[in-house]
């Protein structure tokens, strides 16, 4: 990583936890997909952490919704009748994880301070916004995991190699490798 540029160490970051995310997300156990934890279903607080960052991480004021969106389908304070599955999750999850790759790969670190169009907020402001709100519910969710498997779903520090080809989804114990 190139730490003399902040796009270059946005993308190492973002990559990083993108990657953890896609992990959590496959370490959800089936048969807890649909229980509700802090009053909704496990796949819903998922689909928020997705959707938000989706919405605002590239711009908020020209965002289309995914066409299997219904309205508060993404709220987690409101109770809809739609569910979706992990594949649905899954396939979501690579559209933004495409999406964003795209985005980053198109910035410099000279715009990172300037306004997207028709929003009060920058770039760098809105990605380091979703960065906080994604560890916050991928927390969450590592603990709904946790607490009803005892296993630690696996995530990428600064320091690690981003695993390719077969590894454990997991840490051995209580979050060490």
């Amino acid at each position: 990583m190139n730490e003399a540029s902040y796009i270059e160490i946005i993308k190492d970051q973002t990559k990083r936890a993108l990657w953890s995310l896609s992990n959590v997300i496959e370490c959800v156990p089936i048969e807890y997909w649909n229980e509700n934890y802090c009053e909704m279903p496990l796949w819903k607080h998922i689909y928020h952490t997705l959707h938000s960052l989706d919405m605002w991480y590239i711009n908020p004021r020209k965002y289309y919704q995914p066409l299997f969106h219904i309205e508060n389908l993404n709220n987690l304070d409101v109770k809809t009748d739609k569910i979706l599955s992990k594949e649905e999750l899954r396939h979501y999850y690579l559209i933004i994880e495409e999406k964003i790759n795209k985005y980053n790969n198109s910035l410099t670190d000279d715009i990172l301070l300037a306004k997207p169009e028709n929003s009060e907020w920058t770039r760098f402001t809105l990605i380091l916004a979703q960065h906080r709100h994604l560890h916050s519910h991928m927390g969450m969710i590592m603990g709904f995991i946790i607490a009803e498997t005892g296993l630690w779903p696996k995530v990428v520090g600064l320091e690690d190699d981003i695993p390719t080809g077969d590894y454990s989804l997991y840490f051995n114990n209580n979050g060490r490798e």
